[in-house]
């Protein structure tokens, strides 16, 4: 006979073994759930602390496979702390690195597929160290848009939560020791991102470059001005006009 506990015949462990068991009933259940209040909990499960890990790794494959366990377990829309590191990595010396996390940064800081916003935290925090960028992280972000131009949308996201990012851009832009299409680039986020500030660098290199053309048409004796040179006026036109919109 099985146990009677508060006058109920308790089955015993042979039936129980019998007994036809929904599958449904003992499936793991997910790790979070959108909605409850796991910011601040997240980090404590060990998978995330581990991935999170992964992403300070000296190797490349290392760091690549802590973002894509991270993406598994939805953790940067969960985690301010995750959210966070995943920015730091904007300064990682592969720009495949940076390609990865410059679409998961500003994935966050929009409404994802089904339309959920990642928690205010989680935006606080990435907005936070965007705000921070200074030239080398720019710097960073062209050199992702060199490679990949389907990044732009994401990287003017990013840009957008820099107050500072338009200054830099203009140093970029005037410093020849830059790649062409760095340089390039530098213009069209100005253009495309709405940096007032640096509407006066742009109309003085345009006057410039405009300038040594008229130049070199009327002599023709004269070297024609290198390619670097003349690629920029179309980018300086369309970013000005911009910049002067109403």
């Amino acid at each position: 006979m099985g146990c009677v506990i508060r006058g109920i015949l308790s089955p015993t462990w042979s039936s129980i073994a019998t007994m036809d068991i929904d599958p449904r009933s003992i499936l793991q259940p997910p790790l979070f759930v959108f909605g409850e209040a796991v910011t601040g909990t997240v980090e404590l499960f060990p998978a995330v602390w581990s991935a999170t890990e992964a992403l300070a790794a000296p190797d490349v494959a290392s760091r690549s496979q802590g973002i894509d366990r991270l993406l598994e377990l939805e953790a940067p829309r969960l985690s301010p702390l995750v959210a966070y590191m995943l920015a730091s990595r904007l300064s990682d010396p592969d720009v495949y690195i940076r390609r990865r996390v410059v679409y998961i940064l500003g994935d966050l800081l929009v409404p994802d597929a089904q339309g959920r916003v990642a928690p205010e935290s989680v935006r606080r925090y990435v907005t936070a160290y965007l705000s921070q960028m200074r030239n080398r992280s720019i710097f960073n972000l062209l050199e992702v848009a060199v490679n990949d131009p389907q990044a732009e949308k994401s990287i003017c996201q990013l840009l957008n939560a820099s107050p500072y990012a338009g200054r830099h851009l203009a140093d970029i832009l005037i410093e020849r020791k830059n790649p062409l299409l760095i340089r390039q680039n530098a213009v069209r986020f100005i253009g495309l991102v709405g940096y007032l500030d640096a509407l006066p660098v742009l109309e003085r290199m345009l006057s410039r470059l405009e300038a040594r053309q008229h130049g070199q048409q009327a002599m023709s004796f004269a070297p024609p001005t290198t390619p670097s040179e003349e690629d920029f006026l179309p980018y300086l036109h369309e970013a000005i006009k911009n910049l002067r919109a109403p």
